[in-house]
C-alpha cells in the first residue's frame, strides 16, 4: 500500500487486524528472484550473542530513522504477522509480512532468528530470514540477514532500481541499528 501521507496509528492497527485475518500465501517460487546478503559481525562471546537475541526479538533492525514495525513489540513466533512502515523517495508504503519459521540451532554454530514472508499487499514478493550467530570456535557474534524477492506491485516493478536502492539502504542500515543496539546494551549493563 503506497501513500502520499504518514498513516495514523489507528489507520495501521485496523489495517493490520486484517492483514492477520488473511491466509498465508504459498512460500514464492526463489527462481529468478534478487537475492540478498548481507552479514557484519557484532562481538564476540556470550554476553554480545545474548544481546543480539535481545536486540533482534525487540526488532532493533527495524529502527533505522525511515522504516518502522507495527506492532512495536510483535512476538518473535510463527504466525505474527507485522505491518513494515517504510518512508521512501517522498511516499509511504505499508507492507505485511508474517514470521513462517523461527531458526533457533544449537551446535558449533548457534543461530536464533526468524523468517518472514511477504503478503499479497507487500509491494515486493519474498522471504527475509534475520539471525544472529554464535561462532564456537572463535567466539565470533554476527547478525546475518538473506532475503529474495521480486517486485509486486506496479510502482515497485516500473521502479526497479529504485526498489533495489531501497533494499540495500535497508540492508546496511540494518546492519548498523543491530551494531548501535548490541553496543548500547553493553553500555547500560556496565553502569552502576
Amino acid at each position: 500500500m503506497f501513500l502520499v501521507a504518514r498513516p495514523a496509528e489507528e489507520t495501521v492497527r485496523r489495517w493490520l487486524a486484517l492483514q492477520e485475518s488473511l491466509p498465508l500465501p504459498a512460500a514464492p517460487s526463489r527462481e529468478g528472484a534478487d537475492v540478498d546478503h548481507s552479514h557484519v559481525l557484532l562481538g564476540a562471546g556470550e554476553a554480545i550473542f545474548r544481546r543480539a537475541c535481545a536486540a533482534l526479538r525487540r526488532w532493533e533492525m527495524f529502527r533505522v530513522g525511515w522504516v518502522e514495525v507495527f506492532p512495536r513489540a510483535a512476538p518473535m513466533r510463527v504466525g505474527t504477522t507485522v505491518g513494515v512502515l517504510v518512508h521512501h523517495l517522498g511516499l509511504w508504503s505499508l507492507n505485511p509480512c508474517r514470521i513462517v519459521t523461527l531458526v533457533e540451532e544449537a551446535g558449533p554454530i548457534e543461530r536464533v532468528g526468524f523468517v518472514y514472508r511477504t503478503l499479497p499487499e507487500h509491494a515486493i514478493e519474498g522471504e527475509e530470514r534475520f539471525v544472529v550467530e554464535w561462532r564456537r570456535d572463535d567466539e565470533q557474534v554476527a547478525y546475518d540477514v538473506t532475503a529474495w524477492s521480486r517486485p509486486r506491485h506496479v510502482l515497485a516493478r516500473l521502479g526497479r532500481p529504485l526498489a533495489r536502492l531501497v533494499q540495500r539502504r535497508f540492508a546496511r542500515d540494518s546492519r548498523r541499528a543491530m551494531r548501535v543496539a548490541v553496543a548500547a546494551q553493553g553500555s547500560a549493563s556496565s553502569l552502576p
